[in-house]
């Protein structure tokens, strides 16, 4: 019995390696299928909303690839245009960070700190600051050349949304406790993808205008970059401070920029450690470990999309591990208990 169960476990291991394997190769076709079900995900909801209100379901799915259409170029618009901007003005700020790099050496020096100023200058690449984040913008730039694809996705999804659903009940029709198990697993995962949309703009439009206020340049830029990074845990919201950071150590003072690093920290914090736990609920939490690691799995896998991925995709595979009842102990070990230990004891 015991050998049989190792071949078992053997047999779902080599499994796992040929779908991941499989994943890789056709990473480019994948991630447009796994953003288009996400996008859909999101919608869906504002679809069914429209038909509460007695809107036709025609007018309702054209109103609704028509706002994920409008969205989509509106923020590629803006992006596109600062980014440029901003590009053609990095060898300026180069030459102010140089300055101000210069000018902290001279005030060591005059305290009788010595600093090889030739050393420390040609260790620091500063378009490499600069460069880190608009790299990894400009390859999902790339990405949404192929926007067209995720748009026909997204309409096709939506549109086999109502009769997917009439399909699973005659699938089901004898097994209602599996029916109600998929329904969960919808509900959870439409739940996740609507909290972290919704903090994630939240996110972006708080650091918008925070950055109109502390006189930033291209804030909108930032913000926009804040709320995709927001999707990326941990590193991901100290990726998206750092050009704004640098540009306010540049542009403007130092006072600024330090009240600026708080407000990041401040504005990250509230939202992803006290709005979005409460909204999600302590059932979609995942492990810091399972998010680590999914990271690095998915960036592999996908590329930097993969890294924007990387949590929703494991959390979907938590959610439907946690809807089966023979499964339910995966999601176990995928979630964040210590909270609720804690209290407990």
């Amino acid at each position: 019995m015991d050998a049989i169960n190792i071949r078992h476990y053997f047999f779902y291991l080599a499994t796992l390696v040929v779908i991941i394997a499989g994943l890789k190769v056709a990473s480019e076709i994948v991630v447009i299928l796994f953003l288009a079900i996400f996008i859909s995900s999101i919608f869906s909801t504002l679809l069914r909303f429209l038909e509460k209100k007695h809107i036709p379901r025609v007018i309702s799915y054209v109103l609704v690839i028509c706002i994920f259409v409008l969205i989509s170029l509106l923020l590629g618009y803006i992006v596109n245009n600062s980014l440029k901007n901003f590009i053609e003005n990095i060898p300026q700020y180069e030459k102010q960070l140089q300055g101000l790099v210069v000018n902290t050496i001279a005030l060591g020096e005059s305290y009788g700190i010595a600093v090889d100023k030739k050393m420390i200058l040609d260790a620091l690449n500063f378009s490499s600051f600069f460069g880190f984040t608009t790299n990894i913008i400009g390859s999902i730039g790339t990405f949404l050349s192929k926007f067209l694809l995720i748009v026909i996705g997204v309409a096709f999804i939506l549109a086999e949304s109502k009769s997917f659903e009439k399909k699973l009940k005659v699938i089901f029709k004898q097994k209602r406790e599996e029916l109600e198990h998929f329904n969960q697993f919808s509900h959870n995962i439409q739940k996740y993808f609507l909290v972290k949309s919704t903090t994630s703009f939240l996110t972006g439009f708080i650091i918008a205008v925070g950055l109109i206020i502390f006189g930033v340049d291209y804030p909108v830029l930032w913000g926009v970059i804040a709320m995709l990074f927001n999707f990326v845990p941990v590193v991901g919201s100290i990726i998206a401070a750092i050009p704004a950071v640098l540009l306010s150590l540049v542009s403007v003072d130092l006072n600024t920029t330090i009240a600026l690093i708080v407000f990041y920290v401040t504005i990250n914090i509230s939202i992803s450690n006290i709005i979005e736990p409460k909204l999600m609920g302590k059932e979609l939490g995942l492990s810091p470990l399972v998010i680590f690691f999914s990271l690095i799995l998915w960036g592999w896998v996908l590329g930097i999309v993969g890294m924007f991925l990387a949590v929703p995709i494991t959390m979907t595979l938590k959610i439907a591990f946690s809807s089966n009842t023979s499964t339910q102990w995966i999601a176990v070990l995928m979630s964040d208990i210590t909270t609720k230990k804690e209290k407990k004891g």
